[in-house]
């Protein structure tokens, strides 16, 4: 039976029979970067069905550079391709790039309804990425726009954003703004500092579990506005004050711990900061450790969290390329290791399952 291009495969994804959707929607998923390429043209030249399945699509996939041709999305004449479009922002904010932020701060100059500039405020608020471009609208000629990203600026309480509130310090437009924002970042500073400093005071091995415990709950209830700090504490000499980093990454589940995280896996000397590392990985779900992640199954110490880890990847069409090691691992004589393998094994099969039907009926069709 011959391949059907993505190219036929992705209008499909808006065809009245289900079983032409549901081999398209298996197609896109795992097609690649070539999926992402011609989601992105349905965008921009499919009917308004089409874009807001595409748009989904691409949401599903999680490819950073489907960012700006959504943010294109928002302007489309029709209101449902609009929301679709918002939808699909909102929920890769995590991993969109800063170009895609500097697109919807763009924007926010463009639109003239309330309502769509509303939206677009809130999407740069859940960006973390969207420091940069709001920092440098800061320096906007118009006031109005200047305390726009001041506001947004306030809501994310980013470390990174510290230099541009010192600078904003002598707009008079800015200057309230400003000193609040700088007053919250270093109480967050003195806090985790604070909290650390405690921590490493602690020599009785027996109390120093406790203690770390003590610092996650303590730190956990800021969120976000501590992942920058954090992640430099991943670097920290004592190897409970890593630990403790570690942990708190995975909790807050920020996709900017990833890479960091991947690091200190790779280098870090001390089996409690790596097995935490491994665990907070899987707590954030994204897909870029599973090499990473496999290599660790041979490891006793780490088999178990890492397969754990596996198990919990967002996007499970980036384990098939292992599936025939999960197979293998559905009868390890670990109980939670065969049982996670066994969850990847049935993801598989479940996305395969989809695409099952929809072959069986092209094949027939092409066999009358």
């Amino acid at each position: 039976m011959a391949k059907i291009p993505l190219e036929t495969l992705i209008p499909e994804l808006v065809h009245e029979e289900d079983w032409r959707r549901m081999r398209a929607t298996a197609a896109c998923l795992a097609g690649g970067p070539r999926a992402v390429e011609g989601l992105i043209r349905a965008l921009e030249t499919g009917g308004p069905a089409l874009k807001m399945e595409s748009a989904g699509m691409l949401a599903r996939i999680r490819d950073p550079q489907a960012g700006i041709p959504l943010v294109h999305l928002l302007k489309d004449e029709d209101e449902g391709v609009r929301k679709a479009g918002a939808l699909a922002l909102e929920q890769m904010a995590g991993v969109l790039d800063e170009a895609t932020a500097a697109a919807l701060v763009d924007l926010l100059h463009e639109v003239a309804d309330d309502a769509q500039r509303h939206e677009v405020v809130r999407l740069l608020g859940a960006m973390p990425n969207a420091i940069g471009p709001l920092g440098a609208m800061l320096r906007h000629p118009d006031a109005a726009a200047r305390v726009m990203a001041a506001t947004i600026l306030d809501q994310l309480l980013d470390s990174r954003a510290a230099d541009a509130w010192v600078e904003a310090m002598g707009d008079p437009a800015l200057q309230e703004i400003a000193v609040g924002a700088l007053k919250k970042l270093g109480a967050i500073r003195e806090r985790i500092d604070r909290s650390f400093s405690v921590l490493r005071e602690i020599e009785d091995a027996s109390e120093r579990e406790e203690a770390r415990m003590a610092t996650l709950l303590d730190l956990l209830p800021i969120g976000r506005p501590s992942v920058e700090i954090l992640i430099e504490y991943l670097e920290d000499e004592d190897w409970l004050v890593r630990e403790a980093a570690a942990d708190l990454l995975g909790k807050i589940g920020d996709v900017r711990a990833v890479e960091p995280l991947m690091r200190r896996l790779q280098v870090d000397k001390d089996a409690g900061v790596k097995e935490l590392a491994v665990k907070s990985l899987g707590l954030i779900g994204d897909a870029r450790p599973v090499p990473l992640l496999v290599e660790l199954i041979p490891m006793r110490p780490l088999r178990i969290v890492a397969v754990e880890a596996l198990a919990k990847v967002k996007d499970v069409e980036k384990l098939r390329p292992y599936q025939e090691l999960f197979e293998r691992l559905k009868t390890d004589r670990d109980g939670l290791v065969s049982y996670n393998a066994g969850m990847i094994v049935d993801k598989l099969a479940a996305l395969a399952a989809q695409a099952e039907p929809a072959e069986s009926r092209e094949s027939l069709e092409e066999h009358e």
